[in-house]
């Protein structure tokens, strides 16, 4: 699969995804720990089936954590590693009341609000000022899942916000269960 191509693969995938008949969490096994993500679909159903389908389809599979800023969050689902690549594709905003916390999962992107395509970002602290900007679709689910976040976010970067070593996303398991 070509990661910079890959809106066919998602647009498959996001198909089968049924909000109303199943609840979807995803595992990102980390070479840090287990980050455990569930989402938002009530208030950003299309960011959360895109996720989901990245997922599914090994998207985020070897993938790094590109970018780590001390107190604020940890990025990644860069396809080149570098923070300026995407799957080929963007999705328009779902901007909601969700408020940028601890734990939050929310949607990298560029100056254009509908940008958005493969790059996330967990928010490591309350940032304000993304509130309403960015498309906050899901959270951790535990506190094992926050330590391990909050563990990336203390990994020594370079100036351009790089780890330097690599923090790896070597699997994401999605898990189905009926509602």
């Amino acid at each position: 699969m070509d990661k910079t191509k890959c809106k066919a693969e998602v647009d498959a995938e996001t198909a089968k995804i049924d909000f109303a008949k199943s609840n979807y969490t995803v595992e990102l096994t980390t070479n840090n720990g287990a980050i455990r993500v569930e989402f938002f679909t009530d208030k950003a159903p299309n960011h959360a089936k895109n996720f989901i389908a990245l997922a599914k389809i090994g998207f985020f599979d070897g993938a790094i954590f590109h970018r780590i800023i001390k107190d604020f969050m940890i990025q990644g689902g860069c396809p080149q590693g570098t923070g300026y690549g995407n799957g080929g594709y963007n999705i328009n905003a779902e901007f909601n009341a969700t408020k940028h916390v601890p734990g939050v999962l929310s949607m990298a992107r560029s100056g254009d609000p509908n940008s958005a395509s493969t790059q996330f970002f967990i928010c490591l602290k309350a940032y304000p000022s993304l509130d309403g900007q960015y498309t906050a679709f899901g959270k951790v689910t535990d506190s094992a899942s926050q330590d391990v976040v909050n563990a990336i976010g203390l990994v020594k970067t370079d100036r351009n916000d790089k780890p330097v070593e690599k923090v790896v996303i070597e699997k994401a398991a999605v898990t189905v269960t009926a509602k």
